[in-house]
Protein backbone atom coordinates (compact mmCIF):
# COMPACT_ATOMS: atom_id res chain seq x y z
CA UNK A 1 0.00 0.00 0.00
CA UNK A 2 2.72 2.23 0.88
CA UNK A 3 4.35 1.59 -2.41
CA UNK A 4 1.17 2.35 -4.23
CA UNK A 5 0.61 5.51 -2.39
CA UNK A 6 4.20 6.63 -3.17
CA UNK A 7 3.66 5.91 -6.85
CA UNK A 8 0.45 7.88 -6.92
CA UNK A 9 2.10 10.82 -5.22
CA UNK A 10 5.02 10.66 -7.61
CA UNK A 11 2.66 10.68 -10.58
CA UNK A 12 0.76 13.59 -9.13
CA UNK A 13 3.92 15.54 -8.58
CA UNK A 14 5.13 14.72 -12.04
CA UNK A 15 1.86 15.88 -13.55
CA UNK A 16 1.97 19.10 -11.55
CA UNK A 17 5.48 19.84 -12.67
CA UNK A 18 4.56 19.10 -16.26
CA UNK A 19 1.51 21.38 -16.09
CA UNK A 20 3.58 24.11 -14.55
CA UNK A 21 6.14 23.86 -17.35
CA UNK A 22 3.36 24.04 -19.92
CA UNK A 23 2.02 27.20 -18.33
CA UNK A 24 5.45 28.73 -18.32
CA UNK A 25 5.99 27.96 -21.99
CA UNK A 26 2.75 29.57 -23.14
CA UNK A 27 3.55 33.20 -22.10
CA UNK A 28 6.96 32.98 -23.79
CA UNK A 29 5.38 31.94 -27.07
CA UNK A 30 2.97 34.90 -26.81
CA UNK A 31 5.75 37.40 -26.04
CA UNK A 32 7.87 36.44 -29.02
CA UNK A 33 5.60 38.18 -31.57
CA UNK A 34 5.61 41.31 -29.37
CA UNK A 35 9.34 41.31 -29.29
CA UNK A 36 9.36 41.10 -33.04
CA UNK A 37 6.84 43.88 -33.30
CA UNK A 38 8.65 46.06 -30.81
CA UNK A 39 11.93 45.78 -32.69
CA UNK A 40 11.06 48.73 -34.88
CA UNK A 41 9.98 50.68 -31.77
CA UNK A 42 13.32 49.91 -30.18
CA UNK A 43 14.94 51.31 -33.29
CA UNK A 44 12.65 54.31 -33.03
CA UNK A 45 13.65 54.88 -29.44
CA UNK A 46 17.25 54.62 -30.44
CA UNK A 47 16.79 57.41 -32.94
CA UNK A 48 14.84 59.42 -30.42
CA UNK A 49 17.32 58.88 -27.63
CA UNK A 50 14.91 56.83 -25.34
CA UNK A 51 15.58 53.51 -23.55
CA UNK A 52 18.80 51.86 -22.61
CA UNK A 53 19.11 50.05 -25.93
CA UNK A 54 18.45 53.30 -27.75
CA UNK A 55 21.21 55.08 -25.91
CA UNK A 56 23.73 52.46 -26.93
CA UNK A 57 22.71 52.70 -30.58
CA UNK A 58 22.81 56.53 -30.47
CA UNK A 59 26.19 56.43 -28.79
CA UNK A 60 27.55 54.11 -31.43
CA UNK A 61 26.08 56.24 -34.21
CA UNK A 62 27.31 59.39 -32.60
CA UNK A 63 30.75 57.85 -32.12
CA UNK A 64 30.81 56.85 -35.77
CA UNK A 65 29.67 60.25 -36.89
CA UNK A 66 32.19 61.91 -34.59
CA UNK A 67 34.91 59.68 -35.92
CA UNK A 68 33.91 60.43 -39.50
CA UNK A 69 33.50 64.14 -38.74
CA UNK A 70 36.82 64.19 -36.92
CA UNK A 71 38.49 62.40 -39.77
CA UNK A 72 36.86 64.74 -42.30
CA UNK A 73 37.70 67.85 -40.30
CA UNK A 74 41.23 66.64 -39.73
CA UNK A 75 41.64 65.82 -43.39
CA UNK A 76 40.13 69.17 -44.42
CA UNK A 77 42.27 71.00 -41.87
CA UNK A 78 45.38 69.17 -42.99
CA UNK A 79 44.48 69.90 -46.65
CA UNK A 80 43.83 73.57 -45.97
CA UNK A 81 46.94 73.75 -43.82
CA UNK A 82 48.93 72.10 -46.58
CA UNK A 83 47.49 74.49 -49.19
CA UNK A 84 48.09 77.51 -46.96
CA UNK A 85 51.59 76.32 -46.22
CA UNK A 86 52.26 75.79 -49.92
CA UNK A 87 50.71 79.17 -50.81
CA UNK A 88 52.56 80.97 -48.02
CA UNK A 89 55.79 79.22 -48.94
CA UNK A 90 55.33 80.06 -52.62
CA UNK A 91 54.46 83.68 -51.82
CA UNK A 92 57.38 83.95 -49.39
CA UNK A 93 59.78 82.43 -51.87
CA UNK A 94 58.44 84.74 -54.62
CA UNK A 95 58.71 87.82 -52.44
CA UNK A 96 62.12 86.71 -51.19
CA UNK A 97 63.25 86.15 -54.77
CA UNK A 98 61.96 89.58 -55.82
CA UNK A 99 63.54 91.28 -52.83
CA UNK A 100 66.78 89.45 -53.43
CA UNK A 101 66.73 90.32 -57.13
CA UNK A 102 65.84 93.96 -56.39
CA UNK A 103 68.52 94.18 -53.70
CA UNK A 104 71.11 92.61 -56.01
CA UNK A 105 70.14 94.96 -58.85
CA UNK A 106 70.29 98.01 -56.59
CA UNK A 107 73.58 96.84 -55.10
CA UNK A 108 75.09 96.24 -58.50
CA UNK A 109 73.86 99.65 -59.71
CA UNK A 110 75.26 101.43 -56.66
CA UNK A 111 78.46 99.44 -56.94
CA UNK A 112 78.74 100.38 -60.61
CA UNK A 113 78.13 104.07 -59.83
CA UNK A 114 80.63 104.02 -56.97
CA UNK A 115 83.21 102.27 -59.17
CA UNK A 116 82.63 104.80 -61.96
CA UNK A 117 82.85 107.76 -59.58
CA UNK A 118 85.97 106.32 -57.98
CA UNK A 119 87.54 105.74 -61.38
CA UNK A 120 86.72 109.31 -62.43
CA UNK A 121 88.17 110.69 -59.20
CA UNK A 122 91.31 108.61 -59.62
CA UNK A 123 91.66 109.70 -63.25
CA UNK A 124 91.18 113.37 -62.34
CA UNK A 125 93.60 113.04 -59.43
CA UNK A 126 96.21 111.37 -61.63
CA UNK A 127 95.78 114.06 -64.28
CA UNK A 128 96.15 116.80 -61.67
CA UNK A 129 99.22 115.13 -60.23
CA UNK A 130 100.76 114.80 -63.67
CA UNK A 131 99.94 118.42 -64.46
CA UNK A 132 101.34 119.59 -61.12
CA UNK A 133 104.49 117.53 -61.54
CA UNK A 134 104.93 118.81 -65.06
CA UNK A 135 104.43 122.41 -63.95
CA UNK A 136 106.85 122.02 -61.05
CA UNK A 137 109.47 120.42 -63.25
CA UNK A 138 109.05 123.14 -65.81
CA UNK A 139 109.31 125.91 -63.21
CA UNK A 140 112.27 124.26 -61.52
CA UNK A 141 114.11 123.87 -64.80
CA UNK A 142 113.42 127.45 -65.81
CA UNK A 143 114.38 128.86 -62.45
CA UNK A 144 117.54 126.75 -62.49
CA UNK A 145 118.39 128.12 -65.94
CA UNK A 146 117.84 131.63 -64.60
CA UNK A 147 120.28 130.95 -61.77
CA UNK A 148 117.58 131.28 -59.13
CA UNK A 149 117.41 127.67 -57.91
CA UNK A 150 120.29 125.57 -56.66
CA UNK A 151 118.09 122.57 -55.92
CA UNK A 152 114.50 121.39 -56.19
CA UNK A 153 111.81 123.59 -54.74
CA UNK A 154 109.71 126.65 -55.42
CA UNK A 155 111.06 130.08 -54.33
CA UNK A 156 108.77 132.42 -52.46
CA UNK A 157 107.49 135.57 -54.08
CA UNK A 158 109.51 137.92 -51.84
CA UNK A 159 112.78 136.22 -52.79
CA UNK A 160 111.83 136.24 -56.47
CA UNK A 161 110.99 139.95 -56.37
CA UNK A 162 114.24 140.76 -54.58
CA UNK A 163 116.37 138.80 -57.02
CA UNK A 164 114.57 140.23 -60.02
CA UNK A 165 115.14 143.75 -58.70
CA UNK A 166 118.84 143.05 -58.20
CA UNK A 167 119.16 141.54 -61.66
CA UNK A 168 117.32 144.43 -63.23
CA UNK A 169 119.46 147.00 -61.46
CA UNK A 170 122.67 145.27 -62.53
CA UNK A 171 121.40 144.52 -66.01
CA UNK A 172 122.07 140.82 -65.53
CA UNK A 173 119.57 138.29 -66.83
CA UNK A 174 119.90 134.63 -67.63
CA UNK A 175 120.61 134.05 -71.27
CA UNK A 176 118.42 131.34 -72.74
CA UNK A 177 119.40 129.05 -75.56
CA UNK A 178 119.57 131.14 -78.76
CA UNK A 179 116.46 130.93 -80.89
CA UNK A 180 116.62 131.59 -84.59
CA UNK A 181 114.16 134.19 -85.82
CA UNK A 182 111.32 132.88 -87.96
CA UNK A 183 108.98 134.48 -90.43
CA UNK A 184 105.33 133.58 -89.90
CA UNK A 185 102.50 133.81 -92.39
CA UNK A 186 99.92 135.88 -90.53
CA UNK A 187 96.41 136.99 -91.33
CA UNK A 188 95.93 140.38 -92.93
CA UNK A 189 93.07 141.29 -90.62
CA UNK A 190 93.32 141.01 -86.83
CA UNK A 191 90.99 138.84 -84.76
CA UNK A 192 89.57 141.52 -82.51
CA UNK A 193 87.62 138.91 -80.56
CA UNK A 194 90.85 137.48 -79.15
CA UNK A 195 92.71 140.80 -79.02
CA UNK A 196 90.24 143.68 -78.62
CA UNK A 197 91.49 147.19 -79.49
CA UNK A 198 92.66 149.58 -76.81
CA UNK A 199 91.48 153.17 -76.62
CA UNK A 200 93.80 156.13 -76.81
CA UNK A 201 94.37 158.14 -73.65
CA UNK A 202 96.48 161.28 -74.00
CA UNK A 203 99.54 161.20 -71.76
CA UNK A 204 98.81 157.68 -70.51
CA UNK A 205 101.73 155.96 -68.77
CA UNK A 206 102.33 152.25 -68.23
CA UNK A 207 100.96 151.21 -64.86
CA UNK A 208 103.58 149.94 -62.41
CA UNK A 209 106.54 150.98 -64.55
CA UNK A 210 107.78 153.35 -61.84
CA UNK A 211 108.72 150.25 -59.84
CA UNK A 212 110.81 148.71 -62.64
CA UNK A 213 114.36 149.76 -61.96
CA UNK A 214 117.35 149.61 -64.28
CA UNK A 215 118.27 151.00 -67.69
CA UNK A 216 116.53 148.11 -69.42
CA UNK A 217 113.18 149.52 -68.28
CA UNK A 218 113.78 153.24 -68.92
CA UNK A 219 111.75 153.03 -72.10
CA UNK A 220 108.71 151.80 -70.12
CA UNK A 221 109.07 154.37 -67.35
CA UNK A 222 109.39 157.22 -69.89
CA UNK A 223 106.61 156.16 -72.26
CA UNK A 224 103.42 158.19 -72.57
CA UNK A 225 100.77 158.12 -75.28
CA UNK A 226 100.97 160.93 -77.89
CA UNK A 227 98.57 161.91 -80.70
CA UNK A 228 99.97 163.49 -83.89
CA UNK A 229 98.95 163.71 -87.51
CA UNK A 230 100.75 162.08 -90.43
CA UNK A 231 102.95 165.08 -91.20
CA UNK A 232 104.27 165.20 -87.67
CA UNK A 233 105.12 161.49 -87.66
CA UNK A 234 106.81 161.71 -91.06
CA UNK A 235 108.83 164.73 -90.04
CA UNK A 236 110.09 163.05 -86.88
CA UNK A 237 110.54 159.38 -87.91
CA UNK A 238 110.46 159.42 -91.71
CA UNK A 239 111.45 155.94 -92.88
CA UNK A 240 111.14 154.29 -89.42
CA UNK A 241 107.41 153.74 -89.78
CA UNK A 242 105.84 150.36 -90.62
CA UNK A 243 102.22 149.24 -90.91
CA UNK A 244 100.85 146.21 -89.10
CA UNK A 245 97.20 145.21 -89.66
CA UNK A 246 96.82 148.66 -91.23
CA UNK A 247 98.09 150.49 -88.15
CA UNK A 248 101.35 152.54 -88.18
CA UNK A 249 104.22 151.90 -85.73
CA UNK A 250 107.38 153.98 -85.42
CA UNK A 251 110.80 152.67 -84.38
CA UNK A 252 112.93 154.41 -81.75
CA UNK A 253 115.85 153.26 -79.57
CA UNK A 254 115.31 149.57 -80.33
CA UNK A 255 111.54 149.54 -79.71
CA UNK A 256 108.35 149.86 -81.74
CA UNK A 257 105.68 152.30 -80.59
CA UNK A 258 102.09 152.96 -81.79
CA UNK A 259 101.84 156.12 -83.89
CA UNK A 260 98.55 157.40 -82.51
CA UNK A 261 96.80 159.84 -84.83
CA UNK A 262 98.56 158.80 -88.01
CA UNK A 263 95.32 157.03 -88.88
CA UNK A 264 92.58 158.12 -86.48
CA UNK A 265 90.85 154.69 -86.66
CA UNK A 266 93.99 152.57 -86.52
CA UNK A 267 93.81 149.27 -84.56
CA UNK A 268 96.18 148.63 -81.64
CA UNK A 269 95.88 145.72 -79.21
CA UNK A 270 98.58 147.12 -76.89
CA UNK A 271 99.51 150.69 -76.05
CA UNK A 272 103.18 150.47 -75.16
CA UNK A 273 106.70 149.63 -76.39
CA UNK A 274 107.52 146.38 -78.23
CA UNK A 275 111.16 145.35 -78.34
CA UNK A 276 112.37 145.36 -81.97
CA UNK A 277 113.91 141.90 -82.09
CA UNK A 278 116.26 141.69 -85.12
CA UNK A 279 114.48 144.77 -86.49
CA UNK A 280 111.52 142.54 -87.32
CA UNK A 281 108.17 144.34 -87.62
CA UNK A 282 105.98 144.26 -84.50
CA UNK A 283 103.69 141.44 -85.66
CA UNK A 284 106.63 139.15 -86.48
CA UNK A 285 108.28 139.91 -83.14
CA UNK A 286 105.06 139.03 -81.33
CA UNK A 287 104.66 135.83 -83.39
CA UNK A 288 108.21 134.69 -82.53
CA UNK A 289 107.60 135.34 -78.84
CA UNK A 290 104.32 133.41 -79.00
CA UNK A 291 106.07 130.46 -80.64
CA UNK A 292 108.85 130.45 -78.01
CA UNK A 293 106.37 130.59 -75.13
CA UNK A 294 104.25 127.95 -76.77
CA UNK A 295 107.22 125.61 -77.01
CA UNK A 296 107.89 126.02 -73.29
CA UNK A 297 104.26 125.43 -72.34
CA UNK A 298 103.26 128.97 -71.38
CA UNK A 299 101.24 130.04 -74.39
CA UNK A 300 98.31 127.88 -75.53
CA UNK A 301 96.78 130.10 -78.17
CA UNK A 302 97.25 130.67 -81.87
CA UNK A 303 100.41 132.26 -83.27
CA UNK A 304 98.67 135.31 -84.73
CA UNK A 305 101.10 138.22 -84.12
CA UNK A 306 98.66 139.98 -81.76
CA UNK A 307 99.69 140.96 -78.24
CA UNK A 308 96.25 140.40 -76.75
CA UNK A 309 95.25 139.34 -73.20
CA UNK A 310 96.21 135.68 -73.73
CA UNK A 311 99.70 136.54 -75.01
CA UNK A 312 100.31 139.10 -72.29
CA UNK A 313 99.21 136.60 -69.64
CA UNK A 314 101.69 134.02 -70.97
CA UNK A 315 104.48 136.63 -70.95
CA UNK A 316 103.65 137.56 -67.33
CA UNK A 317 103.75 133.90 -66.22
CA UNK A 318 107.13 133.42 -67.87
CA UNK A 319 108.51 136.59 -66.28
CA UNK A 320 107.38 135.59 -62.79
CA UNK A 321 108.91 132.14 -63.13
CA UNK A 322 112.25 133.57 -64.29
CA UNK A 323 112.76 136.35 -61.74
CA UNK A 324 111.90 139.19 -64.13
CA UNK A 325 109.73 142.22 -63.61
CA UNK A 326 106.18 141.37 -64.54
CA UNK A 327 105.69 143.89 -67.35
CA UNK A 328 103.36 141.66 -69.41
CA UNK A 329 105.09 143.26 -72.39
CA UNK A 330 107.77 142.27 -74.90
CA UNK A 331 110.83 143.85 -73.31
CA UNK A 332 114.51 143.22 -73.86
CA UNK A 333 115.19 141.33 -70.59
CA UNK A 334 112.39 138.89 -71.39
CA UNK A 335 113.65 138.25 -74.93
CA UNK A 336 117.18 137.81 -73.57
CA UNK A 337 115.88 135.18 -71.19
CA UNK A 338 114.12 133.46 -74.09
CA UNK A 339 117.33 133.50 -76.14
CA UNK A 340 115.95 135.94 -78.70
CA UNK A 341 118.15 139.02 -78.06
Amino acid sequence: MRIFVVLICSLALTSGVYAAQQEENKPQKKKQPQTVKQAPQTTGHAAGGGGPGGKKTTTATSGGQKAKTGQTSTAAFQGQKGKKSQTSTAMYEGQKGKRTQTSNTAYQTQKGKKSQAQTERQTAKAANERQTAKTNERKTAKLANAGQVKGAGKPNQAKTATVSGQNAAKGKFAQGKPIKAQHFSLAKQPNTGKAPPVKFQQGRRIEGSQNWHGQQYNVFRNYKSEWHDQNWWHNHYRNNIVFVFGAPYYWNAGYWFPAWGYYPNAYYAWDGPIYAYNRLPPDQVIANVQAALQEQGYYHGEVDGLIGPLTRGAIADYQRDHGLYTTSAIDRPTLQSLGMA
